[in-house]
């Protein structure tokens, strides 16, 4: 079935859950702050076999890949962190022995410190607060996610942070979702979910009967059902 193109009336949502990276927490503009700062840290340079726009592109590719494995149950935490550097740096040219050693970690260290957010993030927050009880729920580490929302000044908003972690699986597992309700003390029928991704976000919501807005501010092209999608912030507003 075509994506819903139109706002509907809202139910009487009573309890908003929304996903952090990629969704309010600007992902890939902090990595890519971080990423810079790691290639000068390390003079990554010296190599002469890529350009920094040439690694931070790399490192997202095998980054993203390497998650998917990580959410499809196939890799641990710890693999996805010690291998995706390494990945990266070896198909840029650089011999296994001459990468870095820490550079994983300093990433894991400083990226989280970073604060952008979306546009209108905070707005639609301090909007949304005092309508509706808001939480989050992350496939996100929880130590890391936890220093994003404060470094970002995100913590005041929200009741509760599910985590994968804290729940036992990660998103799509309608497993996660039901532990989130029963956590916060929500209904499905009142709940709502926004976040940026298809499958995680929109698809692992449905499947715990939770209405869903597909945050999509690349206007990418799909044929998934979806209860409401945006792809600006501020369009909250039409819907709640």
């Amino acid at each position: 079935m075509p994506p819903s193109s139109s706002f509907r009336p809202a139910k009487a949502y009573r309890h908003l859950f929304f996903d952090l990276d990629h969704t309010l927490w600007d992902f890939e503009k902090n990595a890519d702050e971080t990423l810079r700062t790691l290639f000068i840290h390390y003079d990554l340079g010296r190599f002469g076999t890529f350009t920094v726009e040439e690694f931070i592109d790399r490192y997202r590719d095998i980054n993203h890949a390497l998650w998917r494995l990580y959410q499809g149950g196939k890799i641990t935490q710890q693999q996805l962190r010690s291998t995706r550097f390494t990945r990266t740096l070896v198909r840029l040219g650089v011999a296994e022995a001459d990468v870095p050693e820490g550079i994983s970690q300093h990433f894991t260290d400083l990226l989280p410190t970073k604060s952008a957010v979306f546009p209108f993030t905070y707005d639609m927050l301090r909007y949304l607060q005092t309508k509706y009880t808001l939480h989050l729920i992350t496939n996100g580490f929880k130590e890391i996610q936890y220093i994003k929302l404060d470094s970002s000044q995100l913590t005041p908003y929200f009741q509760e942070v599910i985590t994968s972690e804290c729940s036992g699986c990660l998103k799509p597992d309608r497993r996660m979702f039901e532990h989130a309700l029963e956590r916060t003390g929500a209904s499905a029928e009142e709940s709502l979910m926004i976040g940026d991704n298809l499958e995680c976000d929109v698809l692992g919501a449905f499947n715990a009967g939770i209405d869903q807005v597909y945050f999509n501010p690349e206007k990418r092209r799909h044929f998934n059902e979806v209860t409401y999608e945006i792809s600006c912030l501020s369009e909250l507003k039409e819907i709640l």
